[in-house]
């Protein structure tokens, strides 16, 4: 029982972490935790279908395709799963599975009495497969029954045309009588009964506009005989790169039609338009449709072989504005293909960073450039494309770490003048990548190298491949890493410097210099060790490896001020506001514990203007304008506090505290009646979105705090008699005439007895008598 519940505990929390990270658009986060809640309870259809759907949001069809399998044997009256099952065969491009699959979903949802939703899926047969005559027939039926006449006449025409393609003569007569009856005075039924009745041919159903992206993807796989990797959920077994970045550059550019609706932007989700946008840089509408037109044109040129006629439009397409790396590496690819090698170049340089085409990009700028004669930098870019290899069959943790390991060999090769050695390496390199199933050979290559040891990085494939004097660096890290682990931090020092001699610009060497500085506590040398690194760094274009060792500086002194400084002066540079407006505010907390007011409010005032200059998220300026407010109250300083407070009325109205603040400082510096005039528009704002209680909760709180503002007092009675609070408002009243009394104002006091009885108080009498007294 108590394994139940603990199960029942773990799989709901999974859950709960799923729906926030697909809500906020993280669909890896999402899938990590939709599988955590399917290990937990596997009989729990709900998060198979979670899981589905977040595999299909990453365009991983194959996992996306098993979930909701699975699903559908779980629960066979459910038509969900079928219905996504059809849209991913739509997506791969098999358009007789996905009108099967839309056939099954209409049928459950017809039984279900979900008519919208089976017409949906009708509709969908229809625009797969036109002359699918039975999702025809049951889209006539439906709307007739419906009441839908227009789109009912539409659909027994269409019947009728496939029906006389048929031979079925009398029939599809009779079809189109039927439309005639419903709608005698439709002119479209009229004039198909004078043609079939003339045994004239009837029009056919055609293709709408925007269905073309299955077409195009249907040929796209019988193209490259199967889909790549991350549709088939093939890993390790296919073509070469070049032809496995060529296929799955030309699946991701099918993909784009379906996502991207050319014809109709306005049928596109918010999420798709926001991606759409991305890959399609600032294009208008007429822009769009040209890249609609374009792409699906290059599309169907170049699946039938067709490369010169496909890479001009694939390039219309780019100069019309898009902006995908699938679109760069296969115009680089066709313009090599057409021996054009400077477009060649261009083009699939701009695909080097995506992942699925670098290592193809690579081999192919390489071959380009050892043509020429540029031994030197052909060897480079053959190194770099192995080093691609290589880290994508590691372990997605180790990747980074392998890749570092190719810094000093890459740098050592590129300066060589050997020719001999340089031309043995690439030819090496070019057996190991172009072949079939390369992942597999550069998997069993990796194998041959020694067992990686805990701690020690991982050893690159390259070393199979080069002199033994470019491997001396990889093993003597790992000597001094077990010196270390060993304790003999000294000996592991003295080895680095030795080591510096022979590869004075591998930075990972001099990172474990800065490590073994800080084993030993000499924490000063250690930070100037880092700080030279993440300035050669940024020097070197690496922006994110020099960041990450100022963050590692100012984890180890978080008073080092300068780094902190460079820090942010970095993120800020690289964009990433966010970070930077994080450390400005640590740093300003670091002055704040110091006790240096001053510095701090410099501090907050450096990261408001960044915020503001950024137009970074408002919730920055509300945080920020807060802490200087803060800061001002303690110095005292109530009139550049109000100024603060007042900034966070406008930027936050609805903020309790900063209103509340407000009001108390205009009454300290003696400013009743600004006072008064925040306090109303507080409250205006409060009951202006019928949140009244709120506003004497915060009347009420006001009035406890400072027993003799009478304003607020005031203004609780009156919210008291609007909720028919009666005595409440006559409690409030009378303390406003006793308050008015102390300060002499007697006129305000006898208006406070007044309101008193105007609400005929039990003791009406005694506040007469009062209110005599007062004259």
């Amino acid at each position: 029982m108590v394994e139940i519940q603990a199960r029942e505990k773990k799989y709901q929390q999974a859950m709960n972490q799923g729906h926030s990270a697909a809500w906020d658009q993280k669909w890896e986060q999402a899938v990590m935790h939709y599988r955590t809640a399917v290990e937990a309870l596997p009989e729990k259809s709900q998060a198979i279908n979670n899981l589905g759907l977040a595999y299909f949001q990453l365009q991983k069809y194959g996992e996306a395709q098993a979930c909701y399998e699975q699903a559908a044997k779980m629960l066979p009256g459910d038509p969900l799963p079928i219905e996504r099952l059809a849209q991913i065969h739509e997506r791969v491009g098999n358009i007789s599975a996905a009108a099967e699959q839309s056939m099954n979903a209409a049928d459950i949802y017809l039984k279900l009495k979900d008519a919208d939703k089976a017409i949906e899926n009708w509709a969908r047969i229809t625009r797969l497969v036109p002359e699918h005559l039975k999702a025809h027939s049951r889209l006539a039926v439906v709307h007739e029954r419906l009441g839908f006449v227009d789109q009912a006449v539409t659909e027994y025409i269409s019947v009728a045309a496939l029906l006389q393609d048929i031979g079925q003569i009398n029939q599809a007569v009779q079809t189109v009588e039927k439309a005639v009856s419903i709608a005698p005075d439709n002119l479209e039924a009229q004039q198909a009964l004078e043609l079939v009745r003339n045994n004239k041919t009837l029009p056919k159903p055609i293709r709408k506009r925007g269905a073309t992206g299955p077409l195009r993807m249907a040929a796209v796989r019988e193209m490259g005989g199967e889909m790549p990797h991350e549709i088939t959920n093939i890993s390790r077994e296919g073509p070469d790169p070049i032809a496995e970045a060529r296929q799955s550059a030309l699946t991701a550019l099918a993909g784009l039609l379906f996502d991207v609706s050319m014809d109709d932007m306005s049928a596109v989700d918010s999420t798709a338009r926001g991606a759409a946008r991305s890959i399609l840089g600032k294009s208008n509408s007429d822009d769009l449709a040209a890249i609609s037109k374009h792409l699906g044109t290059a599309i169907d040129l170049q699946t039938r072989a067709e490369e010169q006629a496909a890479a001009k439009e694939l390039q219309k397409a780019v100069d019309a504005g898009l902006e995908f790396p699938a679109a760069y590496f296969n115009l680089g690819l066709l313009y090599r293909n057409l021996g054009d090698n400077d477009l060649a170049q261009g083009n699939l340089s701009r695909s080097l960073n995506h992942r699925d085409y670098a290592v193809a990009a690579r081999l192919m700028i390489a071959q380009y450039l050892r043509e020429r004669d540029r031994l030197m930098d052909a060897t480079v870019e053959y190194l770099e494309a192995l080093k691609e290899a290589d880290s994508a069959v590691v372990p997605p943790e180790k990747s980074e770490e392998l890749r570092e390991q190719y810094e000093p060999l890459i740098e050592a090769l590129g300066q060589d003048e050997d020719e001999a050695k340089l031309n043995q390496l690439c030819d090496n390199i070019i057996d190991m990548l172009i072949r079939p199933s390369w992942r597999t050979h550069v998997t069993t290559a990796r194998q041959q190298l020694p067992a990686p040891i805990d701690g020690i990085a991982l050893m690159p494939l390259a070393d199979m491949l080069t002199e033994a004097k470019d491997t001396e660096i990889v093993a003597a890290i790992a000597r001094i890493n077990q010196m270390a682990r060993d304790g003999h931090l000294r000996s592991a020092m003295e080895e680095s410097y030795g080591l510096v001699t022979s590869a004075p610009t591998y930075l990972p060497l001099h990172i474990h210099m800065g490590e073994l500085l800080l084993r030993q506590n000499q924490i000063p040398e250690a930070i100037a060790k880092f700080t030279v690194i993440a300035s050669t760094y940024a020097v070197r274009g690496e922006a994110k490896r020099a960041t990450n060792l100022l963050r590692r500086i100012v984890e180890i002194a978080p008073m080092d001020f300068g780094s902190r400084k460079r820090l942010i002066d970095r993120l800020s540079s690289q964009g990433e506001v966010d970070q930077a407006i994080h450390e400005f505010i640590k740093l300003a907390d670091v002055h704040y514990r110091l006790a240096q007011l001053d510095q701090a409010r410099k501090t907050y005032e450096d990261a408001l203007r960044l915020a503001q200059q950024t137009n970074a998220d408002q919730s920055w300026s509300t945080r920020i304008l807060k802490h200087m407010a803060d800061i001002d109250m303690q110095r005292l300083d109530w009139r550049q506090a109000m100024r603060v407070y007042e900034q966070l009325r406008t930027l936050a109205p609805g903020d309790q505290d900063s209103r509340k603040r407000l009001i108390e400082l205009n009454v300290n510096l003696g400013q009743r009646n600004q006072a008064a005039t925040e306090l109303e528009n507080y409250i205006s704002y409060l009951t202006g979105i019928a949140r009244v209680e709120d506003a004497i909760l915060f009347l009420e709180g006001l009035v406890s705090e400072t027993a003799d503002l009478a304003l607020a007092r005031v203004r609780l009675a009156e919210l008291y008699q609007q909720v028919n609070r009666t005595q409440d408002a006559i409690v409030q009243w009378d303390k406003v005439a006793e308050i008015m009394v102390e300060r002499k104002d007697i006129e305000r006091a006898k208006e406070a007895i007044r309101a008193i009885l105007l609400l005929n108080p039990q003791n009406a009498d005694q506040y007469r008598s009062a209110l005599q007294r007062l004259g």
